[in-house]
């Protein structure tokens, strides 16, 4: 896994968000977290580069990624594809392996 650069913009009451930098931080991929409530220029900058308000928004060495769909949640299988991580946490191993804690 090679990133230069990761941003994250997200907001607290954001399920989505929560998702995507728990599944960041399960596989310690080092992240910029940009928090659109605390810093409100953020969303105008989401918006001026995605065409809409939506969070959770990576940008990766400069791309601008959409981590999750509305209706499916956050991409594991693509992000993960996308960092070069195995779909399963670190140290979560057995049958219960694939199941994400609430």
């Amino acid at each position: 896994m090679r990133i230069v650069n990761l941003l994250v913009y997200s907001a607290s009451w954001c399920r989505d968000c929560r998702e995507a930098k728990r599944f960041l931080d399960s596989h310690e991929i080092p992240y910029t977290e940009i928090d659109i409530e605390e810093n409100p220029e953020a969303a105008e900058e989401v918006f001026a580069h995605t065409g809409k308000y939506a969070i959770p928004q990576f940008v990766i060495d400069g791309e601008w990624v959409q981590p999750y769909r509305p209706g499916r949640g956050f991409l594991y299988k693509e992000m993960s594809d996308r960092f070069g991580v195995s779909t399963t946490p670190p140290g979560r191993t057995g049958v219960f392996a694939g199941f994400r804690r609430s």
